[in-house]
């Protein structure tokens, strides 16, 4: 019995959403008597961080702190329209639409702010922590708090915003037909280093290398944890998840997610992740986000340190003991590539 290690690299670009009638997402922004914001969405946030991003994006263009600002991403029944939490599309397109959204409010609310200190709203600006006050004087100031009461009890106005995004056509060749299908796009590079077992055929990612261009990283740590958590998905997908042996009856199927083979915490390996910040200019704050390119280069890299490893080409996912083991018998042994 031999292990043998190899390394495969793989790149990708990914395009952030699609173009279907425009992709279009919208928002709304308003405030309560007490200066806080809700952003109503019907766009779900599947666990991506969504709720968090858009939060950031309200509070920074109105200028108010993140913890005045509230998300509630409801239903399409009650919510502005969205065409739905996938393709990447959530801190672009749901972004696009709760700035505009909240441009719209800030401008209210600067308005009512103007009124309450006989200014004009263009002398006024946002401090960042609940205050409004004039340029160059900052000792006429009045609270956000403040503003929303006078607007809805003394003005009779209501702080609020609606946004919408929609993706602008694509210019069209006129010989070939030729059009773009996205604004922008995220990249990727990945590098990964395997371990084959040539008697069992199991697999085991030593560990990762990463490089990931996704525009504007709005808040770090939640990037850094999508990366980190798409790559252990792709690493799944890679090398595990499987309906098989019991497609197409699903009556042998697992039981449950006891029988349904995952990696555990003890598969995880190191992962050494570089972001490069490319700012998008059509994204808010210039953001695209990783979305499901998170996983998408960890399974062609695993499948090529495979190669790497023991000189088998796999085209088939999962890449399971099974698969490893009758290639490399078919090939006569394991042949392990020079490395350069």
């Amino acid at each position: 019995m031999t292990r043998h290690r190899g390394r495969g690299m793989a790149a990708i670009n990914y395009p952030i959403g699609m173009n279907l009638g425009g992709d279009p997402s919208q928002a709304l922004v308003h405030s309560n008597p007490s200066g806080k914001f809700t952003v109503a969405l019907s766009s779900i946030d599947l666990g991506q961080g969504m709720k968090s991003v858009t939060r950031q994006i309200c509070a920074e263009t109105l200028g108010v702190p993140v913890e005045d600002v509230y998300v509630d991403t409801a239903d399409s029944d009650t919510g502005p329209h969205c065409m739905g939490s996938f393709a990447s599309r959530g801190t672009h397109r749901v972004g696009n639409a709760v700035m505009a959204a909240a441009k719209e409010a800030r401008g209210v609310m600067m308005e009512a702010a103007a009124e309450e200190l006989e200014v004009n709203a263009s002398d006024l600006e946002t401090d960042g922590r609940g205050n409004i006050h004039v340029k160059g004087a900052p000792h006429r100031s009045i609270s956000v708090k403040d503003v929303a009461i006078a607007a809805q009890f003394r003005q009779g106005k209501t702080i609020s915003g609606r946004g919408i995004f929609l993706v602008p056509l694509s210019d069209v060749d006129p010989e070939t037909g030729e059009m773009s299908p996205a604004t922008c796009y995220a990249h990727a590079c990945l590098v990964a280093e395997v371990e084959v077992d040539d008697e069992t055929g199991e697999v085991g990612v030593v560990r990762m290398d990463s490089a990931y261009e996704l525009g504007r990283a709005l808040n770090p740590r939640l990037v850094e944890q999508q990366l980190v958590g798409g790559a252990w998905m792709g690493m799944s997908h890679a090398l595990y998840e499987t309906t098989e042996p019991y497609y197409p009856d699903p009556k042998q199927g697992p039981r449950d997610f006891v029988e349904y083979l995952m990696p555990g915490p003890g598969d995880i390996c190191p992962h050494d992740i570089a972001v490069l910040e490319r700012p998008a200019p059509d994204g808010p704050f210039g953001g695209k986000g990783p979305g499901e390119m998170c996983a998408n280069p960890v399974l062609p890299a695993i499948a090529n340190a495979i190669f790497n490893a023991v000189g088998v080409r796999i085209d088939e996912l999962p890449i399971t003991p099974e698969r490893v083991l009758r290639a490399i018998k078919a090939q006569g042994g394991a042949r392990p590539q020079t490395r350069r």
